[in-house]
């Protein structure tokens, strides 16, 4: 058993406590903005479903196939490696050099690419939801349609969809330990920097476990909150 004293060396004499906390806000930072652009992907694709030609019709319902069918892992590697490829072959077309794509940004990319499929289904699932009598009542006031999407089909499909997205945040949390395969620093990659440099595999891995348990308690208390704010305007039962 490793003693108190040899915790304290380890976490704030040697510095891996900050080590770690710098690592879980990349993490946050990558989630976040990963899920902000998913449900972007995920509103639009959804609204193509619904509403879309058919030709969109098909390229939606390939994108969210493809994407759910694939292990997340693979698409990362295949959605980094290839898409840098392809830039660069472009910048080559134009004459240009070849650039370095940012591992940050690239890591937000892939993951929110890959989240916006499941954003799609559930958005989708949570517009169906909604009583048609609502965007009728809506029509017939003639509210134009991006007025009516803003102002009515958003607020009304939250409360479906709220259990559904909070799933796939905690989802995307962990699903970002995936980045460090394309060599981006984030929670589980300093972890395991921490556990090689020093020997102790269990005691850092277990710091990690930890970190992500706070994050996912959190993320369920915030979830909870933004919940029954917006299902005050729910009919009770």
């Amino acid at each position: 058993m490793i003693s108190l004293s040899e915790l304290t060396q380890l976490f704030v004499a040697d510095g891996w406590l900050n080590a770690l906390l710098q690592g879980a806000v990349v993490t946050l930072q990558i989630s976040a903005g990963a899920f902000v652009l998913g449900l972007g992907i995920g509103l639009l694709v959804a609204m193509i479903k619904l509403k879309g030609p058919r030709w969109l019709v098909r390229l939606a319902n390939l994108y969210t196939t493809l994407y759910r069918a694939v292990p997340e892992l693979l698409l990362i590697l295949l959605l980094y490696y290839a898409g840098t490829d392809l830039l660069n072959m472009a910048m080559a077309a134009m004459g240009r050099d070849s650039v370095t794509v940012n591992g940050f940004i690239a890591a937000v990319l892939v993951l929110g690419i890959v989240q916006g499929a499941y954003s799609a289904e559930i958005i989708r699932g949570a517009i169906q939801a909604i009583p048609v009598g609502q965007l009728e009542a809506a029509r017939a006031f003639g509210i134009e349609r991006w007025l009516l999407v803003r102002r009515v089909l958003l607020p009304c499909m939250l409360p479906f969809a709220m259990a559904g997205l909070s799933n796939l945040w905690l989802v995307l949390v962990k699903d970002s330990a995936l980045i460090s395969i394309v060599g981006y620093s984030e929670l589980l990659s300093v972890g395991k920097q921490a556990a090689g440099s020093t020997k102790h595999y269990l005691v850092f891995y277990l710091a990690v476990a930890a970190v992500y348990f706070i994050i996912t308690l959190v993320s369920n208390g915030a979830f909870r909150v933004f919940e029954r704010r917006i299902n005050r305007w729910m009919p009770q039962h």
